[in-house]
């Protein structure tokens, strides 16, 4: 209690040296139950004052946690990340664009079509756009095919991931076990498919089911 409460808990929650091993650990017990059943896994910092309030949370929400607990048997979440060179996707859709409108292009003067052609380029943001919401219908509906359920999460940012690329989608799918094989053999397709256009998905797993855990009130009842 002292070590996660107080005005000192705030300071060493920030200081990675001594929050780092800590949740390394919590981790490793989520995932070495995870090898033997399902689990809802808590988050890191979650503290009981004593054996009895835990037990008195567990009692209020038993239906909650036992239904979650069936519902999760032999199912594992997975992170799939949507990850763009937006430099070099609007280069190939620039490049697909002038393609279709080659022959148009060759019937105007020089620099009638110099000016068509940068009204082609200024337009590539909206081009853009409108062919990652178009993959991303696509994708969600093939996901569908192998995921129980999909969850989206929040972007994070170049600096968060450490990527010179730009994060668009962020996704949590629960996935039965045996369909895994078939997903991966998808995130392979779409990779080998869409790698030429500067969108490729990152994909992890297995993870324990944060995404998919209910919400628990922790706090015992008086």
């Amino acid at each position: 209690m002292e070590d996660f409460s107080g005005p000192e808990a705030e300071e060493r929650l920030r200081d990675l040296t001594w929050i780092g091993p800590r949740v390394i650990r919590h981790q490793e017990v989520v995932a070495g139950v995870m090898c033997h059943s399902p689990v809802l896994p808590v988050r890191f910092g979650t503290i009981f004052a004593s054996l009895a309030n835990l037990e008195k949370v567990l009692q209020r929400h038993s239906d909650t946690i036992a239904e979650f607990l069936e519902r999760l048997t032999d199912q594992e979440e997975w992170a799939v990340k949507g990850m763009l060179d937006r430099p070099g996707a609007k280069g190939k859709l620039f490049a697909l664009k002038l393609a279709r409108e080659a022959e148009s292009l060759e019937a105007l003067s020089p620099g009638k079509r110099y000016f068509e052609e940068q009204r082609l380029r200024a337009a590539g943001d909206q081009e853009l756009q409108r062919w990652l919401q178009e993959v991303c219908r696509k994708l969600w509906a093939d996901f569908r095919d192998y995921a129980a359920k999909v969850q989206e999460r929040r972007l994070l940012s170049r600096e968060t991931t450490g990527s010179d690329q730009d994060m668009v989608w962020n996704w949590a799918l629960l996935i039965p076990r045996r369909a895994i094989g078939g997903f991966q053999a998808l995130i392979q397709d779409v990779n080998a498919q869409y790698a030429p256009h500067g969108m490729r998905l990152e994909v992890t797993g297995p993870w324990p089911p944060y995404s998919f855990c209910p919400a628990l009130d922790m706090e015992p009842e008086a």
